[in-house]
């Protein structure tokens, strides 16, 4: 397994990003996929999740109303779109496959919210 992270960047308050997630070494479509997201000095915290293939969705109350999860099956991509950004969405974004018991994550790719 093996996912990898991309879009992460420096934007200003109420600014937008998409981050990408392409995934390799499983059945993409067969799984649902999550994002995740770590602040400095706190714990990793669960942001969003997308069904294998019916598109349910659900997301935390933090990230409600602003950011969107989707899927595009054929290109083995996860996406999250991040819109109305705050200096609180600040963190390292990983995504994240739960298979067999086990926990796959990429490596991250860093959102920084600031004036």
């Amino acid at each position: 397994v093996q996912l990898v992270e991309s879009g992460g960047g420096l934007v200003h308050p109420g600014g937008s990003l998409r981050l990408s997630c392409v995934a390799s070494g499983f059945v993409f479509r067969s799984y649902a996929m999550n994002w995740y997201r770590q602040a400095p000095g706190k714990e990793r915290e669960w942001v969003a999740v997308i069904s294998s293939h019916d598109g349910v969705r659900d997301y935390a109350d933090s990230v409600k109303g602003r950011f969107t999860i989707s899927r595009d099956n054929p290109k083995n991509t996860l996406y999250l779109q991040l819109n109305s950004l705050r200096p609180e969405d600040t963190a390292v974004y990983y995504c994240n496959l739960y298979r067999g018991g086990a926990a796959y994550w990429g490596q991250g790719t860093q959102v920084t919210v600031s004036s």
